[in-house]
């Protein structure tokens, strides 16, 4: 496996599209840079710059389910992107995942396969998933 320093999984090894999206990149022969997110809570900056780079809202990577999110009331659209970022920082599990960072780009891989247009890589081999479904390359990257 090819040690990649500039790729990097924002990972919560309980969870099993992060789980997918990780099996997938070692799929590619990359070795990338875990970050267990839960163990190791990115600060306000941090995800701050990560959500730019992904080019999305900060609501968009809120997670609800199994979360302290209605407890906080975090649905209320009057909250501002600090607060959410606060929060996000406050309660990593808020944090939806898993992020993939590649030279190619920054996204949240759900479902696991939308990792494969940030890997520099040529297409690859059917990969199966923990569950058994089938995920097929295309081959198409993010330019």
């Amino acid at each position: 496996m090819t040690p990649n320093p500039s790729i990097t999984i924002y990972h919560n090894p309980s969870c099993g599209t992060s789980r997918n999206t990780l099996a997938l990149i070692r799929h590619a022969g990359i070795e990338p840079h875990v970050v267990e997110y839960l163990k190791t809570p990115l600060d306000k900056p941090a995800l701050r710059a990560l959500v730019k780079a992904m080019g999305v809202t900060v609501r968009s990577v809120l997670r609800e389910k199994g979360t302290p999110y209605a407890d906080l009331g975090l649905a209320d659209a009057n909250l501002t992107d600090d607060q959410l970022l606060d929060a996000i920082a406050a309660h990593p599990i808020l944090l939806n995942r898993p992020i993939v960072v590649t030279a190619l780009g920054a996204k949240l891989c759900r479902p696991s396969e939308a990792v494969l247009e940030l890997l520099p890589v040529a297409t690859l081999p059917d990969f199966a998933k923990e569950d058994g479904e089938v995920v097929v390359d295309t081959g198409a990257r993010h330019a």
